[in-house]
């Protein structure tokens, strides 16, 4: 529905974010990522490259890392959307959070956002991974602090602890 408000059209939202339903109204040309960030108040999902190069931006979409800068927010609408913010469970960190914390996974934080969302997806749909199933999953979320070798790591403990 596109309605005029204060001079400005908007639309009005349904969106199921991190298990909670909200509705908000949206200018129609804003990307999910404004949307979350600016309308929602969910503010760790990050703006990197806004072009869909960096994965700092990503977000589960029914359950599939997507690049919150190149969608729209009304094609998110109605959409299961999961955001770093959704990942921890009744106050415990999601297996992923936690190796990231325990071996440094994150220096600035600024990728883990999207790195955490996206292997939380692919440990979803793999559960045994090798290092370079690993790599290949994460290929689209890049990294200027770690040298990517404790993300792996990270990806690596959160595997085996969900496997138990």
């Amino acid at each position: 529905m596109i309605d005029e408000i204060a001079g400005d059209q908007k639309v009005m939202g349904r969106f199921h974010v991190n298990g909670e339903e909200q509705t908000v109204a949206y200018a129609p040309h804003k990307t999910l990522l404004e949307v979350l960030r600016e309308d929602l108040g969910l503010t760790g999902t990050k703006h990197g490259c806004e072009l869909g190069e960096c994965g700092a931006c990503a977000v589960l979409i029914d359950g599939v890392p997507t690049l919150s800068c190149l969608t729209l927010g009304l094609e998110a609408t109605e959409r299961e959307l999961t955001t770093v913010e959704g990942l921890a469970d009744d106050g415990r960190l999601h297996p992923v959070q936690a190796a990231f914390a325990d071996l440094g996974g994150s220096q600035c934080g600024y990728c883990s956002p999207g790195v955490l969302v996206t292997a939380k997806a692919f440990l979803d749909a793999n559960p045994k991974p090798t290092r370079d199933e690993i790599k290949e999953a994460l290929a689209g979320n890049l990294c200027r602090c770690t040298g990517y070798m404790q993300i792996l790591s990270a990806v690596e403990r959160a595997a085996e602890e969900l496997a138990q």
